[in-house]
């Protein structure tokens, strides 16, 4: 899981020796692992306890997407429902004794549990049924470790990974109690294996930190360099899967990784694009959300949604066609509401439901007259990134939340002024253009506002519309 598994030092010797590169070792390693997946729900009167909205079933089966996310071969998911959770081992005794001989007779080499295990109950789960055992947590590490590819996305990997290896720092192994001489001036006693192990984790735990502020400061000055030029920045947000990236690669032409699996992007990626009138905007893409996570990698990864805190439009990518999809919406809305965003600002979040290619034309037909008996400010917009409906109602929707703050002006052209139209092009958006006598041109443009200054010094005949 460090940094630096990806270095070049690694895909120089992978060119040299003709050797295997380590993510193919580990989706190999992964393939040939056993595993069940174990989703132990607190439930009462039906309902869960912890305020998850979802059906047990359904997160389950998101539990056996986030398994298959690294590529485990899942040989079955067990859902257990709890009335009480056990602090030695989360899960009730009789039930730990049945899955123990199960895994036993499946020959299971990995137990995935959809819950956060504190260190004790790993431990002794692990040593119950014989095999490794990883909570959620743990899960999505792994998760991020295979998807992290830029600098920053790797440190924040390792950073969110050391602080969760620290916590289950317990005495495990025999090598963790014994003790190492004093050192130094003062003698004494010396310290634990475990105090030793937990001192070399936070000192590369500090130097990550101080390497990430290195990277925010150059990520910093990008986005500065970025708001000299007068690009709106419109960001992509929403649960994993929704199909961000597709979107991103429809509306780009680029090619971002965008498959069907949880937490395909980690990393975040911005283009430039110019829309249908001419307005050109900063489009970013942004690590999807996911309920339950852990707090440790929220704030690990807030730093990739850093383009979303500060975007001008923020589109809201929601999969529709999913069963639970008013569930994913609320808890990026919880999201977007810790990170200073409101998620009910018509002026600044699109709804964008996606995958309409994937609902019957009965459904995709009450999904349009839902959207169209919302307020026209706030109202959704149905798409499908994989085959291009809805693109041209999707940036009209993003050019008029862009336009309700640019000033419009009318003004016009002598003929022959092509230097003039040339900077009104590359600086605003011709939305009108009429021919007058002797080859004038009267045009009406809208503006960034921070053209509007320049825009005057050059054109003071101009005449404010709006």
């Amino acid at each position: 899981m460090a940094a630096g598994r990806d270095s070049d030092k690694e895909r120089a010797a992978t060119r040299v020796t003709g050797a295997k590169p380590l993510d193919e070792i580990e989706r190999e390693i992964a393939a040939n692992t056993r595993a069940y997946v174990v989703g132990p729900y607190l439930q009462k009167r039906g309902a869960a306890q912890d305020g998850n909205q979802r059906s047990f079933v359904a997160r389950l089966d998101e539990a056996v997407g986030l398994a298959a996310a690294i590529d485990l071969t899942v040989v079955e998911a067990v859902q257990v429902m709890l009335t009480a959770l056990r602090p030695a081992t989360y899960l009730g005794k009789g039930k730990v004794e049945e899955l123990a001989e199960r895994v036993k007779i499946d020959e299971i080499g990995l137990v995935v549990m959809d819950c956060a295990l504190s260190p004790v109950q790993q431990r002794n789960l692990e040593k119950v049924f014989g095999c490794k055992v990883i909570d959620r947590t743990g899960l999505i590490l792994e998760i991020f470790g295979r998807r992290a590819r830029t600098k920053e996305g790797a440190l924040q990997v390792e950073l969110a990974h050391l602080n969760y290896q620290k916590s289950r720092l317990v005495r495990s192994w025999t090598h963790l109690e014994r003790q190492r001489g004093g050192f130094g001036f003062l003698g004494g006693p010396g310290e634990t294996q475990i105090e030793a192990d937990r001192r070399i984790i936070q000192e590369r735990m500090s130097k990550i930190e101080r390497d990430l502020e290195q990277v925010k400061r150059t990520r910093s000055l990008h986005r500065a360099s970025r708001k000299r030029v007068p690009y709106p920045i419109v960001a992509l947000v929403g649960y994993t899967n929704a199909g961000k990236s597709t979107l991103f690669n429809r509306l780009t032409s680029a090619e971002v990784l965008a498959q069907d699996m949880l937490f395909a992007t980690l990393d975040p990626t911005a283009r430039a694009i110019k829309l249908p009138h001419g307005a050109r905007i900063m489009l970013s893409d942004t690590v999807g959300f996911i309920s339950d996570l852990p707090t440790q990698l929220v704030a690990a990864f807030r730093a990739t949604l850093e383009d979303a805190i500060e975007a001008d439009v923020l589109l809201h990518v929601r999969d529709v066609s999913h069963e639970d999809t008013q569930a994913q919406a609320a808890d990026v809305q919880a999201i977007l509401r810790d990170l200073g965003i409101n998620p009910d600002d018509g002026q600044r979040v699109v709804e964008v439901w996606n995958k309409a290619d994937l609902l019957d034309g009965e459904e995709r037909a009450r999904q349009l007259e839902v959207a169209a008996h919302r307020p026209e400010e706030s109202r959704p917009v149905l798409v499908s990134a994989l085959t291009g409906e809805g693109m041209d109602r999707l940036t009209a929707a993003v050019e008029a939340r862009i336009a309700r703050s640019r000033p419009v002006y009318a003004l016009t052209l002598e003929a022959g002024d092509g230097r003039s139209l040339a900077w009104l092009h590359a600086n605003g958006e011709i939305l009108g253009r009429e021919d007058g006598a002797e080859g004038a041109l009267a045009l009406t443009v809208r503006l960034p506002l921070e053209r509007e200054g320049a825009f005057g010094a050059r054109f003071p005949e101009a005449r404010r519309l709006s």
